[in-house]
């Protein structure tokens, strides 16, 4: 494919708010974005030149609305695989592709890939019974978390255990789904790695994050994380081996728990530009949804200087809802459009300068 020039259409899997930073950023580089979800009144698709309703499923749909693309890509990553996969066959450039869908999408298989690459995870067994759960909650010192293997996010879809517990109950209150049992972490500290590639295998990382979850949701994202040096190139390092493992073009993420000696451990990774990333636009040169269009357009990767420390604070619910003016004292507001403040629902996000 060869690089895009302004005026082309970039095509968006997905109608949520990281489609509509998407789509902003697109627009300031002279192009048109297209948006393909199946909500009728999404927050990208208010931002976009274009909008195609229909279900991911439904491939005769999306074939149709992706003959007006000259590039897809996809901003959150639960987009069916056989969606990507039917758009390749077609001969539809699809950035980053559907391996990295296909990979995520199951911690199992995720957690399997990341070992494949050389990048250290937590202890981890498949379950698929609540028999399967004692032999090797008893091997990770009698604690862990079970996980459904798909579709959780935020928190959901995981139980805390430790030796004793009803394990009927817990998997019973996973819907009995295939699932995944993780050793519990004794971290000092979480960060990420936002890492771009372009189309030629070219790299870049963002100064590292260091994370804070309230409830399994991220609620802040401090830069410098104030990692040594040696910790930050081997995380760098290991998001570099997963990028070109899946020859992977655009944005992703690869989140850690670092361990009190400094020890990695990588608990999962996404496909898109990441919530632990919203601050890039307002503290270096390149943001990470610019950079996402640049890779995906195959142009070359922007400079990801950062010109001051930032802290970046999700906006959860009716904590969006506060006068406008309050929130944006000393920081730069950005507002999803969401139409509903539901408890936990990620509604806007406060970037400001620390001293």
């Amino acid at each position: 494919m060869k690089a895009l020039t302004a005026g082309a259409t970039i095509g968006i899997l997905g109608g949520g708010q990281l489609g509509r930073m998407m789509a902003s950023a697109a627009a300031q580089l002279g192009f048109d974005v297209s948006i393909y979800c199946p909500e009728h009144d999404s927050p990208a698709a208010r931002v976009s030149a274009s909008h195609a309703l229909g279900a991911y499923t439904d491939i005769e749909a999306l074939l149709d609305w992706a003959e007006g693309c000259d590039v897809v890509t996809y901003e959150f990553e639960n987009v069916p695989v056989e969606a990507a996969k039917a758009l390749i066959d077609a001969g539809i450039s699809v950035r980053p592709g559907s391996q990295p869908l296909e990979v995520s999408q199951d911690r199992l298989v995720e957690k399997s890939f990341l070992r494949d690459c050389g990048i250290e995870t937590a202890d981890f067994a498949e379950v698929n019974s609540a028999e399967d759960i004692a032999e090797p909650l008893n091997r990770f010192g009698g604690s862990g978390i079970l996980k459904t293997r798909r579709d959780g996010y935020d928190g959901k879809g995981q139980v805390r255990l430790e030796t004793g517990d009803d394990f009927e109950a817990a998997h019973k209150a996973l819907a009995n789904a295939p699932c995944i049992l993780e050793a519990m972490v004794p971290f000092e500290r979480e960060v990420s790695v936002i890492i771009a590639r372009d189309a030629v295998g070219d790299m870049l990382c963002y100064d590292l994050p260091r994370n804070e979850h309230v409830n399994g949701i991220l609620k802040r994202s401090v830069v410098p994380s104030n990692l040594n040096e040696d910790v930050t190139k081997r995380a760098e390092a290991a998001a570099e081996a997963l990028a070109n493992a899946m020859n992977y073009v655009g944005v992703l993420a690869l989140e850690f728990f670092v361990l009190e000696d400094g020890t990695l451990l990588a608990n999962e990774f996404a496909p898109r530009v990441h919530n632990s990333g919203h601050w890039t636009p307002e503290a270096c040169a390149t943001g990470q949804f610019e950079q996402h269009i640049r890779a995906v357009a195959g142009w070359p990767l922007g400079p990801v200087t950062r010109y001051h420390d930032i802290e970046m604070l999700n906006l959860l619910g009716e904590e969006a809802l506060v006068p406008p003016d309050v929130l944006s004292v000393d920081g730069v507001l950005t507002l999803y459009g969401k139409r509903e403040a539901k408890p936990g629902r990620k509604m806007g996000h406060l970037v400001r300068r620390r001293s």
